[in-house]
């Protein structure tokens, strides 16, 4: 995704008001609304054909929307199996195929849980596998990125100090941030002098361009003591989004904002109206 100098706000999947929930009216659906990207979900598999990538890519750009592409849930690279970690990889490869056909930026992943090994050997571990994954994707002179998310339970591997790490030791690969994850896991990090830290740790870690390519995450939160239970519509959790919002706005971010609250779309609005309110 090339720099940008604002904010693009959107949802993850197809609006609740589409008319159809096929990628394509999501599109259609997501401009009538005044909202600016997608993320089209592969969670449960790439059940998407060429062809029909290529028609996503058409529409998007006829409607100027954004779009971003979330990678099956079934990414365990930190899997005791090889056959699950190799085929982690396929379906890492197999997304950003597709999304660079969609003309899709990003690829959006969960990079798996710590199981029995510890912090240190999970991070190994992923760390080999999308080094693995990034050189095919080299080879293939796909551009998509691959961004390692932010998780919202203790028991994943994905704090931002690993997801920061990580992006630093593996070429090419750039963040998601969730910042309601990263509320939800240790039940902190939601006010202004929060968001402002997690801020400038991307800039001291990755550069100050980093913070022009952003693609964040963020929903309402339910969470308990091991870390996310579920999403909630913004105004139903405790989540600071306007401290967030005006974060964001302060150090002038740039990249995609994907809603994933319940009804995303009307969330998307709330906060695509907030950020330009002022």
């Amino acid at each position: 995704m090339a720099p940008r100098d604002k904010l693009l706000f959107g949802t993850a999947g197809v609006p609740q008001s589409a008319s159809k929930k096929t990628t394509l009216e999501g599109i259609k659906e997501i401009r009538r609304l005044g909202l600016d990207c997608l993320e089209i979900e592969f969670v449960q598999g790439v059940r998407m054909g060429t062809d029909t990538a290529e028609k996503v890519r058409s529409e998007a750009e006829r409607q100027g929307v954004a779009l971003s592409v979330h990678a099956p849930y079934y990414v365990s690279l930190n899997s005791p199996r090889q056959g699950i970690r190799i085929a982690s990889h396929k379906r890492l490869l197999h997304s950003a195929r597709i999304a660079r056909t969609c003309g899709a930026g990003s690829v959006v992943f969960h990079a798996g849980y710590y199981g029995q090994d510890s912090p240190e050997d999970t991070f190994e571990n992923i760390k080999q596998g999308l080094k693995e994954v990034v050189s095919i994707l080299k080879s293939q002179n796909n551009p998509v990125a691959l961004r390692p998310e932010t998780m919202g339970k203790r028991s994943q591997f994905g704090s931002l100090e690993e997801v920061l790490f990580l992006c630093q030791q593996v070429e090419g690969l750039k963040p998601c941030i969730d910042f309601s994850h990263l509320h939800a896991r240790y039940g902190k990090a939601n006010d202004y002098a929060s968001f402002d830290r997690i801020l400038n740790k991307i800039k001291l870690k990755l550069g100050a361009p980093a913070l022009k390519d952003m693609h964040i995450h963020i929903s309402g939160i339910m969470y308990g003591e091991k870390g996310e239970i579920k999403h909630l519509m913004l105004d139903k959790s405790d989540f600071r989004y306007d401290e967030c919002i005006q974060a964001l706005k302060d150090f002038n971010v740039g990249g995609l904002v994907i809603i994933e609250s319940p009804t995303q779309e009307k969330d998307a609005l709330m906060l695509k109206n907030l950020y330009h309110s002022s």
